[in-house]
């Protein structure tokens, strides 16, 4: 079972990671191992929370994502990590590190940190679309697309890639709909790659989804006729999770997909001190890679702490150790 402890004021850690996802969980790992102190904070909201379960983690793929977090959880506090349930809603920086703020009241210090709290993704506003979204309502065909493999699969037009996401989700099935929504006519370059590709181009805006006994069965357009489907596959503009790097003075950047956190290939921020990783750094990220990418922050963490630790120990040696005043040696200026 997962050990869940709360911090007292001003705890000191190492390391204090915000978000409990695979990659924030992968970090911790990494970090625990290393011999680091790790404090985990999680607000409880995962990203992929509606999927029943996630696919192309290699050895866990078809595996329910709450599964790997549980399994993540123990893990890190098998190394003496700790992982708390609790909303970071600022961050100051100090002398020598970050103090986080909970919304319990409680702070917590760290040399470094990590922000892996993710994005929300922002889905288009269609009536009773948001209830399928991870069952039949779908982003990825990575993550999904072999669940809905030879079926009527249509895509949303809602953003200047949705004819890239239309060719994508064709690799998974003969029966393909571009429904443009809101989305302008197909330039005659589009047009012909659609064609050529057996996509068929459906004018109107969608208003609703149709349902047979819980599953996707169609959408309605407002010309009143009803697309047949069976899968909807859609594109949200991802919304960064980005509060605490906002108190520190950064800000997101734009993505393809909405916004993110801009970072170096390890996942340092413009802020020196502090890691992002995860979604909250690439939207696109599958588990998987989201999951590598706090391995990377992680590792680079420990590396800037270990000169850190040995700037402070070569400073430590080359400097006298303080004694009480000896009269003698202030008066002739000996050692």
């Amino acid at each position: 079972m997962t050990q869940r402890t709360r911090p007292t004021h001003d705890d000191r850690y190492d390391v204090v990671i915000l978000g409990a996802g695979p990659a924030g969980l992968s970090a911790a790992l990494m970090l625990g191992r290393a011999r680091r102190s790790v404090l985990v904070i999680d607000s409880g909201q995962p990203r992929n929370a509606p999927a029943a379960h996630m696919h192309g983690f290699l050895t866990r793929d078809g595996t329910p994502p709450a599964h790997l977090l549980d399994t993540g959880r123990d893990e890190v506090t098998r190394y003496g990590g700790q992982i708390i349930t609790g909303h970071a809603h600022s961050a100051t920086t100090t002398p020598d590190g970050f103090t986080v703020a909970l919304d319990t009241d409680r702070t917590a210090h760290a040399r470094r940190l990590l922000v892996t709290t993710g994005v929300t993704d922002d889905l288009p506003d269609i009536p009773g679309l948001r209830p399928r979204w991870g069952r039949d309502v779908l982003h990825c065909p990575y993550c999904h697309g072999w669940e809905v493999r030879d079926q009527p699969i249509g895509v949303l037009a809602t953003s200047p890639r949705s004819v890239h996401q239309a060719l994508l989700f064709r690799q998974w099935t003969d029966h393909l709909t571009l429904l443009l929504h809101t989305n302008p006519h197909p330039t005659p370059q589009e047009a012909r790659q659609l064609a050529a590709r057996q996509i068929t181009v459906v004018t109107g805006r969608v208003t609703g989804l149709a349902t047979t006994d819980d599953q996707l069965s169609g959408v309605h357009l407002d010309t009143g006729e009803t697309i047949p489907l069976r899968a909807l596959a859609v594109a949200p503009r991802a919304i960064p999770r980005a509060t605490v790097l906002t108190t520190l003075g950064l800000e997101p950047a734009p993505h393809p997909s909405g916004a993110h956190i801009a970072t170096d290939p390890t996942g340092l921020t413009q802020i020196p001190g502090v890691w992002a990783a995860g979604n909250l750094t690439n939207p696109a990220a599958t588990v998987l890679g989201s999951a590598a990418s706090g391995a990377t922050a992680a590792a680079a963490i420990n590396a800037d702490l270990v000169t850190e630790d040995t700037d402070r120990a070569v400073h430590a040696m080359d400097t006298p150790a303080t004694t009480e005043a000896d009269p003698l040696r202030q008066a002739t200026g000996t050692r």
